[in-house]
């Protein structure tokens, strides 16, 4: 392997945060791979982030969008230039050599276009969700590789797949306001993209609570992309298997908490299979 490494660009929707947006950025003035440029997208009712982004030893470019994250990221599409795209939520931060070390595995590899990581949280803790062994990704096996935030796919994929599915992701007015990358990734691998799943990128990102109404939101996303795409039968079947399995254990342990979070996940896969979708 010669020659300078790829460039990033890293595409932030931010809203209502400035301390965490500030960490963020932190993380990135420290990487060690220095070739990058951050597309901030506001969503902000007001001018907060005036004067935040002066000074930071970056090089940023700012635009503003209408509430919603696929549409703000939508917004930074047409601006894209460097090598690879990535998608740092507001509120992550990037370990000082993930940069470096994603772009150096993507230069040794031309044939790969792109690759996701693994979440943790600030104690060092990951989602018992996630996977732990490096994988290529397939359509039947990318539900626990991959969140938005720790996703670097060639500006060529991004160029291909197009526009984010503006009725998923937050800020849609939609039941199913989340998982706007996941179908993004489905759309890349089967417009023949190679993606490989590698836990030891990591980003550092709060975990999620088993909150009821996350529960239903992320359950109706995850029934709305298997109606989406077209999954077979026996994957939706397996689908909604699990948040039952998950409510009876809970209701075992006596955790009344985890299990309605798991059955308003139930529903919610159920509200999502149910829904009028179009590619």
């Amino acid at each position: 392997m010669s020659g300078e490494l790829p460039s990033f660009d890293l595409v932030v929707a931010t809203v209502d945060r400035l301390d965490e947006l500030a960490r963020l950025l932190d993380s990135l003035v420290a990487q060690t791979h220095r070739r990058i440029r951050v597309i901030v997208v506001d969503q902000n009712p007001d001018d907060r982030l005036n004067g935040a982004l002066d000074g930071v030893g970056l090089d940023i470019l700012r635009l503003r969008s209408e509430p919603g994250l696929s549409r703000a990221r939508n917004v930074a599409l047409d601006h894209l230039t460097a090598d690879l795209v990535a998608f740092p939520d507001d509120d992550c931060v990037y370990p000082a050599d993930l940069l470096e070390r994603i772009a150096r595995r993507l230069a040794k590899e031309p044939a790969l276009d792109g690759v996701t990581g693994r979440a943790l949280d600030e104690a060092g803790r990951s989602s018992p969700s996630w996977e732990r062994d490096a994988a290529a990704l397939t359509e039947a096996n990318l539900w626990n590789r991959a969140i938005s935030f720790t996703i670097f796919l060639r500006r060529e994929v991004v160029d291909r797949v197009g526009a984010f599915d503006e009725r998923l992701g937050l800020g849609s007015p939609e039941p199913w306001a989340s998982g706007e990358e996941i179908d993004y990734l489905v759309r890349a691998i089967r417009g023949g993209a190679r993606i490989a799943y590698d836990p030891s990128f990591v980003v550092q990102h709060a975990l999620g609570a088993d909150d009821a109404k996350v529960g239903f939101r992320d359950g109706a996303t995850v029934g709305y992309l298997l109606r989406k795409h077209g999954y077979p039968t026996r994957t939706s079947a397996r689908m909604l298997v699990r948040p039952l399995a998950g409510a009876l254990v809970s209701i075992g342990r006596g955790d009344p908490g985890r299990a309605r979070f798991y059955a308003a996940t139930f529903r919610g896969r159920i509200r999502g299979l149910r829904a009028k979708t179009s590619l």
